[in-house]
Parts: structure tokens; C-alpha cells; sequence
């Protein structure tokens, strides 16, 4: 994928900021430094099957895969005038459920530092990580130097504080935009 094709999930506007993780992940490859993740470029196929109505469309902004099962992760638009790097990330679930999971793209950058794939279902989503089973992604390190270096955010060692926080933040606004286009009831 070229910087230009991933720039159209963001309506051909990119920041700097987000030129900076599409350039790790080209250079550190998809999936290889937090597990499950990777950037890609979506024409909103995958959100149009939650609801086909330009509205819902117009204000998601699919940007990259969350896990190895089809869930993604999405900027949402909320209309709060903020740049693309303050605005929502929510993860929408293959299976149904969508959790606002952080308030801007660093905090999520940070979740990505976990390095596990996050789990979602209609009532909860979260990152489970079992220290006896996990393996390290190959390139992890290397985004953390890049994290640390390019914004001076830290790894994270527990992420239900940012989720916490976000949600508390995004939560109700997010659900009661959703329901004007579905419910999951």
C-alpha cells in the first residue's frame, strides 16, 4: 500500500502524525509489531455491513485491521472541529459490539504497545494477555524506540485506563450517534 491509498481513508487528508504510522508500519511490516494489527487501506466495505447510510459513512473512518478475525479499528468524525489525531478511535467487532477505545490516535498508538489482539463482543472489549503464552512480536522494540522517539509516549503495561477514560469521554455521545443507524438490541 502507498501513503497515497491509505490517505483516502481519511479523505485524502493525512497529518504528519499519521504519515509517521503508516511510514513504521511499511517499514516494520503488518502484524509484526503488535499482534493482530495492521494498517490497510478500506473502502468501507466491512463498516457498510453494519449500515449501508452515507450519514453513518461519511462520519466513520476505517483505518486498519484490530485482530486476525476481521474486527477494525475506526476514526470517528464528531464533528468536535479536532484534527484527525484528536478525534475517536473505536473498534468495531467481526462479531458484532463497537467500544470507543481511545480519545486520539497517540493513546491508541500507546495501546498498540500491548501487543496483544483486543477481544470485542456486544458488552465489553478489552486486551487479554496471558504471560505464560505470550510471545513477543518480532518488531515490538523497534515501535517502541519509534513511539518514544518520534512523540515521547511510553509503552503501556495495562490498557484498561485509556479504554476507561475514553470511554467515559466518548461513550454515551458514540452510542446514542450509533443508534440513528442500527441497533444491536
Amino acid at each position: 500500500m502507498e501513503l497515497n491509498d491509505f490517505k483516502k481513508n481519511f479523505n485524502d487528508q493525512i497529518t504528519n502524525e499519521l504519515t509517521l504510522l503508516f511510514e513504521i508500519n511499511d517499514e516494520l511490516g503488518f502484524e509484526n509489531y503488535s499482534q493482530g494489527f495492521g494498517l490497510l487501506r478500506d473502502e468501507k466495505y466491512g463498516i457498510a455491513s453494519w449500515s449501508e447510510d452515507e450519514a453513518f459513512l461519511d462520519k466513520l473512518m476505517p483505518f486498519a485491521q484490530a485482530n486476525g478475525s476481521g474486527s477494525m479499528y475506526v476514526l470517528w468524525n464528531n464533528d468536535s472541529g479536532n484534527s484527525l489525531n484528536d478525534l475517536p478511535v473505536v473498534v468495531f467487532g467481526d462479531e458484532g459490539g463497537y467500544h470507543v477505545i481511545a480519545k486520539n490516535i497517540f493513546e491508541f498508538m500507546q495501546l498498540l504497545t500491548f501487543d496483544t489482539e483486543i477481544s470485542v463482543d456486544h458488552e465489553q472489549v478489552y486486551f487479554y494477555k496471558d504471560i505464560e503464552d505470550y510471545e513477543e512480536s518480532e518488531c515490538l522494540q523497534e515501535y517502541i524506540d519509534w513511539l518514544k522517539e518520534n512523540f515521547n509516549l511510553e509503552p503501556v503495561q495495562e490498557t484498561e485506563s485509556i479504554i476507561e477514560n475514553a470511554q467515559k469521554e466518548y461513550k454515551e455521545d458514540f452510542n446514542q450517534w450509533v443508534s440513528q443507524y442500527f441497533s444491536e438490541d
